[in-house]
């Protein structure tokens, strides 16, 4: 998957200019997957193995987490699709609807949190979150 669909995709945009952050799940942290995302987002990649470590558990730092993947699977499970093809076009149709007033509302989180100035991912959270 990601060498067949996620690089290839990402190489139709500027890959300098964006930052990769990984969930901490043991079965997407193999050496092959960190060291194609080192290859790829060098030391924009944010990952329990990665050069950025992962940020502590927690809701305005990770909103992968604690908003995308929930509100994205409760979409795309929405119609109980029964077949690969089904369930890959569910996953396009839910990502292509995310507007961005949606990531907007999420990005404004850093303001209340207060980052500190020393923590390696605080320009990552300013920008990204």
């Amino acid at each position: 998957m990601i060498s067949n669909f996620f690089i290839p995709e990402f190489n139709n945009y500027d890959v300098q200019k964006l930052w990769f952050q990984q969930d901490v799940a043991t079965c997407h942290t193999a050496r092959a997957t960190i060291d194609l995302l080192k290859d790829t987002f060098g030391d924009r990649l944010i990952s329990r193995f990665g050069p950025v470590n992962w940020p502590p558990r927690s809701c305005d730092l990770t909103p992968l987490d604690y908003f995308l993947w929930g509100y994205v699977k409760s979409l795309v499970y929405a119609d109980k699709p029964q077949t690969l093809d089904h369930l890959e076009d569910n996953i396009r149709c839910v990502i292509a609807d995310i507007r961005p007033q949606m990531l907007e509302s999420h990005r404004k989180l850093d303001v209340q949190i207060g980052l500190h100035p020393s923590q390696p991912w605080q320009s990552y959270a300013r920008n990204h979150i």
